[in-house]
């Protein structure tokens, strides 16, 4: 089988002026080296494919490949994530995790919450704040979080991302809306522990790999997991993989909330207690990072002892699996790796 890879590489868009934190949700080259030495262990043959207009080039190309694994995080909009799956789709190429609606929704945080609370799952109460002027009308109790309703990997969470009143409110919903363009999500803050559970295989085949709580060292920015705690993690983070009472009650929360959002076969699903004691969802990686080192979900992975092509192997078997009866999606093997002329780079070279 031969599987296509498509991916935005940091590397580039640093070098078309992004800023570090503009290009952190991107993928560095160890990421698709990784990925790709895994499926090749895994007896599949390999081509990588590079960002959309590599891939939308290649497709006019006429170029095919049976599965798409799919990382790509696009730019641009509320949408960005859904790019790459949507020209896929078009096209009838079937590919490795969800499909462009919901990657849609759970880049939306609050779009995300909206159906997790209404399917019976916890979590904190939330408002979205569009214009710094409607901050003077949320009625939550404090202290509140604050971040930026459509960004992963801490982007725009710190330690000013707690508020204690409505002054401090104000100034963070301004500021946040100022920066990154786009709306925050303000909801009742967590005060427990905080864990993410990894999750691979699809609807009733879903299935927790193991749940990894987040501890803050001395030197960490503050209590909460942003931007500044995951790029320095080996200071600033400890990772424990939890398998208490707690934890068991969390992964029940994770898988509820998957199979509530229809992700498939493989990401993260990050959660943190009440006063209660109850986990509450906070956000759903239908994208998680891959990085064989130091993404959230292979550090788990190693802790409950599953290998990083293991990992790889499980979200692949989900694929294919779930694509022999998708309604949504065709499985129409593409023609073999020998009409590529023994092409194995970027489609873009």
């Amino acid at each position: 089988m031969l599987v296509g890879i498509t991916y935005d590489l940091k590397e580039e868009y640093l070098a078309r002026g992004y800023s570090e934190e503009e290009a952190a949700e991107f993928d560095s080259p160890a990421t698709i080296e990784g990925i790709e030495t895994a499926l090749q262990a895994l007896g599949y043959e390999t081509q990588r494919i590079g960002a959309l207009p590599a891939l939308a080039a290649a497709l006019l190309q006429g170029r095919r490949w049976d599965i798409v694994f799919n990382i790509a995080e696009g730019c641009h909009g509320f949408g960005r994530e859904s790019q790459v799956p949507a020209l896929l789709d078009y096209y009838s190429v079937p590919y490795v995790f969800s499909d462009p609606m919901t990657l849609g929704i759970c880049l939306h945080k609050g779009m995300t919450k909206h159906i997790v609370r209404d399917n019976g799952i916890p979590t904190a109460d939330f408002v979205v704040i569009s214009d710094p002027a409607e901050a003077a009308a949320v009625s939550l109790p404090y202290p509140l979080f604050v971040k930026p309703v459509a960004e992963g990997t801490g982007i725009g969470v710190g330690a000013a991302s707690k508020v204690q009143n409505p002054q401090e409110l104000a100034a963070a919903c301004a500021r946040l809306i100022d920066r990154h363009r786009q709306p925050v999500l303000v909801e009742t803050f967590l005060c427990g522990r905080e864990l993410t559970v990894g999750i691979t295989g699809t609807g009733a085949g879903a299935r927790t790999l193991g749940a990894l709580e987040v501890v803050f060292a001395p030197a960490a920015e503050s209590d909460v997991y942003g931007y500044v705690n995951k790029a320095e993690y080996l200071e600033r983070v400890q990772y424990h993989l939890a398998d208490d009472a707690d934890a068991q009650k969390a992964r029940h929360v994770a898988l509820a909330a998957w199979r509530a959002l229809g992700c498939r076969d493989g990401g993260r699903v990050d959660l943190r207690f009440d006063a209660r004691g109850v986990p509450n969802f906070i956000e759903v990686n239908p994208l998680a990072g891959l990085n064989p080192v130091n993404s959230d979900l292979p550090i788990m992975c190693y802790k409950a002892g599953l290998r990083y092509e293991q990992l790889i192997g499980q979200i692949m078997e989900s694929a294919v699996e779930r694509l022999k009866t998708d309604t949504g999606q065709r499985f129409v093997p593409a023609v073999t790796a020998a009409a590529y002329t023994g092409h194995t780079g970027t489609v873009a070279e």
